[in-house]
Parts: structure tokens; C-alpha cells; sequence
């Protein structure tokens, strides 16, 4: 996360493998985000990922190995507090909105949830089908999406460990579905709060299995 002016850019990210090759891209990550973005001035989300791709790219090639399986989902948000407009890239991972459904859409949502017991709807804004690092189609450059914010609006970006997490009576994964429900279930509760709930939910899923991956997941409140 950067501020700079009256801009705030902030990335999620989950990067490929676990130990120390998981260490060694985030870190690589971390530091070009850092060189891209505080550095190098850069704020256009889709500049930001492209100019990482080639980085990681760089950097890989030189160590020759497992090019083809290393690299990382992101998703970047850029929110202009002057104009409230959000500008969003993502590779591989989505961006939710979840905002009051008396309030306008972007052009660019693909799927909405809804829940008959709540006033809120919880918007998906698809990512590029496509990591940071090595892919058949690397000339292919990320898209920019932008979104016109409003007061009360949640922005939502998480990476699949929560979803991908085996629990339940039957031993099954959560899914996307059931963990879109539930955060917008938890918006009644003060924001604060809400880390403890969405936390309770994991850890009630998977009772005594075994975690499967990672889970991260930042919200932003627009207020």
C-alpha cells in the first residue's frame, strides 16, 4: 500500500508456491511494487502490473527454473479521493464492491449477489485471465476498470485460500457463493468488528481439518 497526494494504491496479491520459493516471489514482488510504483511514479493500474510482469519475467529467466508455474495472482486498486473514482487491474483476482442496491453499477460488473434479508448487493468486477509472470499469452497487456465510489461502499479483494478451504460436515470447500453471502451478512455489524466475524466463519468451517492454503483478504471502507 502507497499514498501519494490525494491517491492511495494498494495490492493484493498471492504469489505461487509455499516455503522459500513462496518467500523468494514475494519478495521479488514486494520489492518491484516498490520500484514501480514509489519509485517509478507509476499509478495506472494496468501500467503497474504490466511493468511487474516484465520484471518477475526478467528475473525468472535468469534463474532458469519452473518458469512456467512461477508467478502471481494481483489485484490493484488506485482510489482518486479528489474525483472518488477507483481504477482496478486485476491478474486472476477479482475485485467486490458491496454497496447499497439503490446505488448505480459500473458497466463493468459480471456477476451480482444479492441476499432477500439485506438492502446490500456484493459486485464482481472479473479480472484478466492471466498471473504475473510466464503465460502463453504475454503480450497480451492487463485491462483498466474504473468505478465511480460512493459513501458506505466496502471494496473487497482476497485471494482463493478462504474459498479453497476444505470444511463442513461433508469435508467439502467453502466456494465463492456461501463466502459472498457471508460478507454481506457481516456489513451490519460496525466495520471494526468485522474482521473477528469474517475470522469466526473461517475457523467454524474448517474445524478440525487441516488449513490448505494461505487466506488473505483486505476491505476498504469508503466513507
Amino acid at each position: 500500500a502507497h499514498n501519494m497526494d490525494n491517491v492511495s494504491i494498494w495490492a493484493v496479491a498471492d504469489c505461487t508456491g509455499h516455503g522459500v520459493p513462496g518467500a523468494f516471489m514475494s519478495m521479488l514482488g514486494f520489492g518491484f511494487l516498490n520500484e514501480i510504483v514509489i519509485e517509478g511514479g507509476i499509478t495506472n493500474p494496468a501500467e503497474i502490473l504490466n511493468r511487474l510482469r516484465s520484471k518477475i519475467i526478467a528475473a525468472l529467466g535468469e534463474k532458469g527454473e519452473n518458469q512456467a508455474r512461477d508467478g502471481m495472482d494481483v489485484s490493484i486498486c488506485v482510489w482518486d479521493k479528489n474525483t472518488n473514482q477507483l481504477q482496478y487491474s486485476g491478474a486472476n483476482n477479482p475485485l467486490w464492491i458491496i454497496r447499497h442496491n439503490s446505488t448505480e453499477k459500473p458497466e463493468n460488473v459480471k456477476r451480482v449477489t444479492t441476499l432477500e434479508t439485506s438492502a446490500l448487493e456484493l459486485l464482481e468486477i472479473e479480472p484478466d485471465k492471466m498471473p504475473v509472470g510466464f503465460y502463453e499469452e504475454n503480450s497480451k497487456n492487463f485491462s483498466n476498470k474504473s468505478i465511480p465510489l460512493h459513501s458506505g461502499d466496502v471494496i473487497l479483494q482476497l485471494t482463493d485460500g478462504f474459498a479453497d478451504q476444505f470444511g463442513g460436515n461433508l469435508g467439502k470447500k467453502l466456494k465463492y457463493a456461501p463466502l459472498k453471502r457471508s460478507l454481506i451478512e457481516v456489513q451490519s455489524m460496525q466495520f471494526e468488528n468485522q474482521l473477528n466475524a469474517v475470522a469466526t466463519i473461517f475457523d467454524d468451517w474448517k474445524h478440525t481439518h487441516e488449513q490448505v492454503d494461505d487466506v488473505c483478504m483486505v476491505a476498504v471502507k469508503v466513507e
